[in-house]
């Protein structure tokens, strides 16, 4: 048997190298769309929006949990060389998909975010293309070695690990969406200021004002404060001799937009509430419901001895909804719902929590807690674990 050269060594270590890289890229992505698979199905139902296929909509959380079985499966068969011949064509599949999805995303702006990393990390269309362009590349190069790489498993081992990603990752997805997300990477997530996420970032930039001698050719920067204390701007024969050229500008910090936006809280009558319940100084409670139409009504009766509790004990407790008021009367009495209600943007109450209705508790504008429906607590037990 031939000895390996040298040169067939490196391109090995560059096909496993490879492999591993893109297996980890894979299993990332698909596990954190799949702990929060209703922001997958959100994303998704914005692509059939703008893909004019809303006829898919009613069967977006499905995809939404498959797509991210086939990621995750495919990243664990890829990062521990299990079937790869099989596996390598999946996931270049996958990327040819992905890969022309973004172009087209990125060329139109379809969306704003595309969702490959769910909340966990937001990319720009143009970053997502040129990220999935270098992933391409590296998955066709796996396809293209995808006879040579060697398993120590039998092809009956190499298949149950595979099975067993699967059964993990929809345990995980069905449990995530019955409750709420393992990993909250919402703005809304426990301990977060919600009046700091509100604001945005400014942008914070040096501007240099750039001057040329007219003689020598000479060029200088000054920045603005260096230019003002300077004083050659009084000196008659320096501005005779020096002629503005142009203003450069250094961004230190660039703008970055708040990561909770058109967030307001507003009354029946148009009156704006959102200062005073996100700095609400005390505990209080905030029932998230986007839809009303769509709403777990179960949940609904049973929150009703929770707020005759808060009410006893004077706790603040408030309803947020995007249905609109005539509507939210008619629910009101159907439930009897006796504390108040607010219109929210759906959008903004989507990125809350992961739950229709669901509960957040907050103090002074930071969150402490958050339920969903089919985890609605006593008030006994928030009350201890929870009030300090």
């Amino acid at each position: 048997m031939n000895k390996p050269t040298l040169s067939e060594n490196i391109f090995k270590i560059i096909a496993v190298t490879f492999r591993i890289l893109v297996g980890l890229v894979f299993i990332f992505s698909g596990f954190v769309k799949a702990i929060d698979p209703l922001g997958l199905t959100y994303k998704l139902q914005e692509y059939f929006i703008v893909y004019y296929i809303q006829w898919l909509s009613p069967l977006a959380l499905c995809i939404a949990i498959f797509f991210c079985m086939l990621e995750f499966v495919t990243g664990v068969a890829l990062l521990f060389n299990l079937r790869v011949k099989i596996f390598s064509w999946l996931a270049l599949g996958l990327m040819i998909f992905f890969t022309i999805q973004t172009y087209f995303s990125a060329i139109f702006n379809l969306v704003s975010d595309c969702g490959c990393f769910g909340d966990a990390i937001h990319l720009t269309n143009w970053q997502t293309f040129y990220k999935n362009v270098v992933l391409i590349i590296l998955t066709f190069f796996i396809f293209s070695y995808r006879k040579k790489y060697k398993s120590i498993l039998t092809i009956k081992g190499q298949s149950i690990f595979p099975a067993i990603a699967i059964a993990f990752i929809l345990l995980i997805s069905v449990y995530c969406y019955r409750h709420l997300p393992l990993i909250d990477f919402l703005p809304w997530k426990v301990g977060n200021k919600i009046s700091e996420q509100v604001v945005p970032t400014p942008e914070v930039a040096k501007i240099y004002l750039v001057y040329k001698n007219t003689t020598t050719g000479e060029t200088k920067e000054f920045t603005t404060e260096e230019y003002t204390k300077s004083g050659v701007w009084k000196d008659s024969l320096w501005m005779k001799n020096w002629k503005f050229v142009e203003q450069k500008k250094e961004i230190i910090t660039p703008f970055k937009d708040a990561p909770i936006h058109d967030f307001k809280i507003i009354d029946q009558n148009g009156k704006d509430h959102t200062d005073a319940v996100i700095n609400q100084p005390n505990y209080n409670f905030l029932l998230i419901a986007h839809s009303l139409e769509k709403t777990n009504k179960k949940a609904f009766l049973k929150i009703n001895n929770f707020v005759k509790q808060c009410d006893a004990e004077n706790i603040i407790f408030i309803a947020l909804t995007a249905t609109s008021f005539d509507k939210i009367d008619y629910f009101r009495h159907d439930v009897q719902a006796m504390y108040d209600f607010y219109n929210v943007d759906e959008t903004a109450l989507k990125t809350m929590i992961r739950s229709n209705p669901g509960l957040i508790l907050l103090k002074n504008g930071t969150v402490i807690a958050k339920w969903h429906y089919n985890d609605f607590p006593e008030l006994n037990y928030v009350k201890e674990k929870y009030f300090k």
